[in-house]
C-alpha cells in the first residue's frame, strides 16, 4: 500500500499561491492553514475572540459571584479565598469563552461572504458587471 510519505496531503491539491477566503488576498500556500485563512486573518480573529472572551469571562464570574453570595454566603474569615475563586472563575471563563468564540468564528466564516477582492473599487457593495440583455 501507500507509505505515509507517498500519500498526498491537502496542500498537494492547491497551487503555490492561494487566495485567503477571509481577506481575498493571494498568498503563498505555506502561509495558509487548512481552512485557507492567512496568518493575519487568524491573528485578527484571535484578537477579536480574546476581547469577547473577556466579556464572557466577566459574565461567568458575575454568575459565580451571585451563586457564592446567595447560596454559599461566605463568612468574613475567608473572604480573600472567595475573591481569589472569583478571579480564577473570570480568568478560566475568559479562556473557555475565547476558544469557543474563535471556533464559532472559524466554523461560520462570515467574513468570507462579506469580503471583496483587494482590487475591487468600492468593496462589498460595489456594483457587479453589467448584465447581458437578450436583445
Amino acid at each position: 500500500m501507500f507509505s505515509r510519505k507517498d500519500r498526498p496531503t491537502w496542500r498537494d491539491r492547491y497551487p503555490n499561491e492561494v487566495t485567503c477566503v477571509r481577506c481575498l488576498e493571494t498568498r503563498e500556500q505555506a502561509y495558509l492553514d487548512r481552512l485557507l485563512w492567512c496568518d493575519r486573518c487568524r491573528a485578527r480573529a484571535r484578537n477579536r475572540a480574546a476581547w469577547w472572551g473577556w466579556v464572557g469571562g466577566l459574565l461567568f464570574g458575575a454568575c459565580v459571584a451571585i451563586y457564592v453570595w446567595t447560596v454559599i454566603r461566605p463568612t468574613d474569615l475567608v473572604i480573600g479565598g472567595w475573591i481569589g475563586t472569583l478571579i480564577a472563575a473570570v480568568w478560566i471563563g475568559s479562556k473557555v469563552a475565547r476558544e469557543l468564540i474563535y471556533g464559532v468564528m472559524r466554523f461560520r466564516n462570515a467574513h468570507a461572504v462579506e469580503a471583496s477582492p483587494p482590487d475591487a473599487p468600492d468593496g462589498p457593495g460595489a456594483p457587479g458587471p453589467p448584465e447581458a440583455t437578450g436583445s
